[in-house]
């Protein structure tokens, strides 16, 4: 069975907390590991939420501020301990590439694995294969600094009631499928007589930003809409000043956006009760809920 969820290592900001750690979040979906902005302590926190690190299969980093990306040396670190025998794709600001060979060669070690860069300069799309399209957008955050949206690709499901009546079984499902049509006793039945198409769903992440016409992109129709929130609005010009969102903001975002689901997360070390963060959120976006630590969201069809 193919798991789908999304695993919440660590949601403190810059500082962790003797109950937060700094972020990181684990997407699993099929047969892909989506690890995103691995902080201090990552390595750890897998072991804490009794999942394999071999599950990782790419590391998408959003930008080059400690918290978001001084696990990234270890997490590569423990790939080449494990031998996984898969390659690593890591996605990250071009602008940041002596960060990231700093972070990948910073200690001694005999490099077995296959680390496979995907520096980004640019909107759009920045990786397609035939499960997912990657998609990046720079954010507002005085550094370059990328949101992502990860989308799997539209896929055909046949009716099987349909199928069943047109006396369509076996091979000649597979057939219909790559052919688009057959014939069965002088009769032409295509494709989509039988089938539809099911929308790929889209995982989308902003950790770090102001309000801005990108995070809109960012955020657009995604089923789960990962979103920093590091202040409540009492602290709005704290916000503004460090270039963060509060939970109201990312409240109206996922609603402006049409996404279905959000998950705050990245809170200053100063709240100690994330309870506040939904009261804010949850009267604009009411599909709000709040990240905590080794906390599991099921990502469904």
């Amino acid at each position: 069975m193919t798991i789908r969820d999304l695993t919440i290592l660590g949601c403190s900001s810059q500082q962790p907390t003797r109950k937060r750690n700094q972020g990181a979040y684990l997407l699993r979906w099929n047969e892909e590991g989506f690890l995103f902005d691995p902080g201090e302590g990552t390595q750890r926190q897998f072991i804490f939420a009794n999942i394999a690190p071999t599950c990782v299969t790419r590391i998408l980093i959003s930008h080059f501020h400690g918290d978001h990306c001084l696990g990234l040396g270890s997490m590569l670190m423990r790939l080449n301990l494990d031998k996984v025998s898969h390659p690593i794709h890591c996605y990250y600001p071009a602008s940041g590439k002596s960060y990231f060979d700093r972070l990948r060669y910073g200690t001694i070690y005999h490099e077995t694995i296959r680390v496979i860069e995907h520096p980004v300069s640019s909107n759009g799309v920045v990786d397609q294969d035939e499960n997912f399209t990657i998609e990046a957008q720079f954010l507002e955050h005085g550094v370059d600094n990328i949101g992502w949206r990860v989308t799997e690709k539209d896929c055909c499901k046949f009716d099987k009631e349909k199928l069943k009546a047109r006396g369509i079984e076996g091979s000649l499902v597979k057939l219909l499928e790559k052919e688009g049509k057959i014939t069965l006793a002088d009769q032409t039945i295509h494709l989509d007589e039988v089938s539809w198409m099911r929308k790929g769903d889209t995982f989308a992440i902003a950790i770090d930003t102001l309000p801005c016409p990108a995070l809109l992109k960012v955020a657009q129709g995604a089923k789960l809409f990962l979103c920093e929130s590091t202040y409540l609005e009492e602290h709005k010009e704290l916000a503004k000043q460090h270039r963060h969102l509060t939970a109201a903001q990312a409240a109206q975002a996922a609603k402006k956006a049409g996404a279905s689901k959000l998950i705050l997360t990245h809170f200053s070390a100063r709240y100690l009760d994330l309870q506040p963060f939904l009261d804010e959120a949850r009267p604009i976006f009411p599909n709000t809920h709040v990240a905590d630590d080794l906390k599991k969201f099921a990502f469904e069809r």
